[in-house]
């Protein structure tokens, strides 16, 4: 149940970010539910290889290269699908930050939430 509702927060999240950055386009809320799957996808296969494949440079830049990572998670995603476009590397970035963000709002919420007492 909690990952039905990460997921359908998660694609409300990403239409905020689409609502508040010009930078990101999403077309529908089946296209953010798409493009939240996606995204989550790709940060729980090809994240984890690109952190590892690239650990000298995050360790040289204090882990800020973390950012990078996940703006081209975020970016690959627009790059496969055809409802959810995003206009280059720097909105990216920005709407990755933005994401980041709210799904740690998200996780917190549902933690406190779902948690047993």
């Amino acid at each position: 149940m909690k990952i039905l509702i990460k997921w359908l927060l998660s694609a409300a999240a990403l239409l905020f970010v689409a609502y508040v950055y010009s930078g990101v386009e999403v077309q529908s809320f089946t296209s953010a539910l798409i493009a939240a799957f996606v995204i989550g996808l790709f940060n729980v296969v090809l994240r984890p290889v690109l952190v590892l494949l690239t650990l000298p440079v995050t360790i040289v830049t204090l882990g800020l290269f973390l950012f990078v990572i996940n703006a081209l998670m975020f970016w690959a995603a627009a790059t496969v699908l055809s409802g959810f476009q995003v206009s280059g590397f720097i909105a990216a970035l920005v709407g990755s930050l933005i994401y980041t963000v709210l799904g740690v709002l998200i996780e917190s919420a549902l933690g406190g939430l779902f948690s047993k007492k």
